[in-house]
């Protein structure tokens, strides 16, 4: 083989973040009575979320903002778009959203199918996420995807967030891969495939959304599937 250890992204590859931020709305839409503090649309809100969340995430992977920073002015940021000035509830919907959104379980398909015919071939599954250390444990023990991965590398693990070189580094040093031996998987152009081409590490692109190519990553797919053909 010429890849023998896999490093994954979570959100956005394997784990559906969108599908599972949704339901998680829903569910804060009705518990903290949204509608009636003036968000009569739920629809809008739901798209002004992934769009501010998109956003920060991009600060985030930067060092611009902290993940704390990130977890409260995403909603405070939406509430804005509803004229709702309110840092409290703001507050109040963060820590209300990450006590739900680990436990849901929506996947890309084929993700399971796809790690157990990876695990099967011999490779070493490894997941670097700049997601939260202890939402993203819980994320992995619902979806049924813990089992698959021999490490899993955070950004408050490693102390750094992708596209820094330091959290790949981290991620070869802890899982003893060689460079030329590794790939990354994932969604993002900047933090994963950007990330990884710094690195001199290959990568693959996985462009669920058909999003416009904005870098030259080692190969692009659209589904999980087509990991088959490449490894």
């Amino acid at each position: 083989m010429q890849y023998r250890h896999i490093f994954f992204d979570l959100d956005h590859t394997l784990w559906d973040f969108d599908q599972n931020a949704k339901e998680a709305l829903i569910e804060l839409y009705e518990v903290l009575q949204l509608k009636e503090a003036g968000i009569n649309d739920f629809d809008a809100f739901y798209k002004s979320y992934l769009h501010h969340n998109q956003i920060l995430w991009d600060r985030y992977h930067h060092g611009h903002i902290s993940g704390e920073e990130l977890k409260w002015k995403r909603m405070w940021r939406t509430l804005l778009d509803f004229k709702i000035g309110s840092e409290p509830l703001a507050r109040k919907m963060s820590a209300a959203f990450l006590e739900r959104l680990p436990d849901k379980q929506h996947l890309f398909p084929y993700a399971l199918e796809i790690l157990q015919y990876l695990k099967d071939k011999g490779y070493k599954l490894h997941l670097i996420t700049n997601g939260f250390e202890a939402v993203q444990w819980r994320k992995l023990r619902n979806s049924r995807l813990e089992g698959y991965f021999e490490e899993v590398i955070t950004s408050e693990k490693s102390g750094s967030v992708k596209p820094n070189k330091a959290i790949f580094e981290y991620a070869l040093k802890l899982t003893g891969a060689a460079l030329g031996e590794s790939i990354m998987i994932g969604d993002n152009q900047d933090a994963d495939i950007l990330g990884a081409l710094n690195m001199g590490m290959a990568c693959v692109f996985v462009n669920h959304i058909g999003a416009e190519a904005a870098v030259n990553p080692t190969y692009t797919i659209t589904h999980l599937r087509e990991l088959e053909s490449i490894l």
